[in-house]
């Protein structure tokens, strides 16, 4: 039986409530906050009364708090499985110089209620109780977040799979989820193979340190069980120079670009770029049409500006959440013109075909520009 593994969709998965195409808010409360490690917090949200908030494992909530006087929104992967948890949970981890990354473990508070964006994302599969496969995660630091629900939903609904994560730290006491994954592996024994790499081993320490470079993973590889290629898919989420080492190593063995999936995670890219450069390029002041949830606006968009903020100065809510070209919660299609992008990131090659564009990194080269979203 073929099944859809993890692929960026065109469709957003249904959700409880959709009375219209733009994005969904909630206000909800805290129900706990867990100290993961000593810069880590995962935050529990109960769910709304009577109606459950519908989301799939890897999607990530955006969360929406008042910082310095102005309005902060930020991606945080789910940590908790639909499957599995009652509740919705996200993990955060401190960031140098992050805005809400710091304010959230230092402000917010057990009984509080948070603005929330319904949960988006495209690092996500289809579940088959029939299923039989093997994931193999390579994840570093808080990259572990999706990870940990994707292993949750796999290990629950799909008896025959099996799941190989390659979890980097820079040493034991940052392991974030450290003590959930040894009770994952030892109800699922034989299912969850769990390694563990740090920059930093203690004495003691009887698995692999230092940084995980080309050497160390072609060792890893051979503690990896085989599945074959058909069965098998690759997954990354972490720094970027350990993705670029997997993704090397994975080209080596000839693994077809089609079964590697990797989320670039967005927290604190924003607060360590106060300031964007301008476009260089044919941008200039242009036009743009705007349409959303039924309704057509026209937006101008200095050269300085993205499509994206033009329209939120103009009082247009429209929906994002990184503004760093990773999340595409602003994802639109461009009918016609078109969109330079300072970031490509978080789209495929075939939704770049396609037409689709990201308004947070977008700007307009043409007159004719129109944009579609939702």
């Amino acid at each position: 039986m073929a099944f859809s593994f993890f692929k960026k969709s065109k469709q957003e998965p249904k959700k409880e409530e959709t009375t219209h195409s733009g994005p969904h808010y909630y206000d909800l409360k805290v129900k706990s906050i867990i100290n993961e490690t000593k810069d880590a917090i995962t935050i529990v949200f109960e769910q709304p009364s009577g109606k459950n908030i519908g989301y799939k494992s890897g999607q990530f909530l955006t969360l929406i708090a008042n910082v310095q006087g102005k309005e902060v929104r930020r991606a945080y992967s789910l940590c908790s499985s639909p499957f599995v948890d009652e509740d919705l949970a996200v993990t955060v981890k401190r960031v140098e110089q992050g805005l809400m990354s710091n304010w959230l473990p230092d402000n917010l508070k057990e009984g509080q209620t948070l603005k929330v964006m319904e949960p988006m994302g495209q690092f996500t599969t289809e579940y088959d109780v029939k299923g039989k496969r093997h994931i193999v995660m390579f994840s570093g630091g808080s990259g572990i977040t999706p990870m940990i629900s994707i292993i949750k939903s796999i290990l629950s609904q799909e008896p025959d799979s099996i799941v190989s994560l390659i979890y980097c730290n820079r040493d034991i006491d940052s392991i974030i989820f450290r003590d959930e994954l040894d009770k994952w592996q030892t109800k699922y024994e034989g299912r969850l193979h769990v390694i563990h790499v740090l920059d930093n081993a203690p004495m003691n320490w009887q698995g692999y340190s230092g940084l995980l470079n080309h050497e160390m993973l072609v060792k890893l590889f051979e503690r990896v069980p085989n599945w074959g290629i058909d069965k098998t898919t690759y997954l990354m989420c972490g720094p970027e120079g350990m993705m670029k080492n997997v993704e090397t190593l994975l080209d080596v063995h000839k693994i077809p670009k089609e079964k590697i999936f990797k989320e670039s995670f967005v927290q604190g890219i924003l607060d360590k770029k106060e300031e964007k450069p301008a476009a260089t390029g044919d941008v200039k002041a242009r036009e743009v049409t705007i349409r959303y949830d039924g309704q057509e606006y026209k937006v101008q968009v200095e050269p300085n500006n993205t499509i994206l903020q033009s329209a939120l100065d103009q009082g247009i809510d429209l929906p994002y959440s990184c503004q760093s070209g990773l999340c595409t919660a602003c994802r639109g299609k461009a009918l016609s013109g078109q969109v330079k992008l300072d970031e490509e990131e978080g789209l495929s090659q075939s939704e770049r075909a396609e037409g689709y564009v990201l308004t947070c990194v977008g700007h307009p080269l043409t007159d004719d520009v129109v944009i579609e979203i939702g």
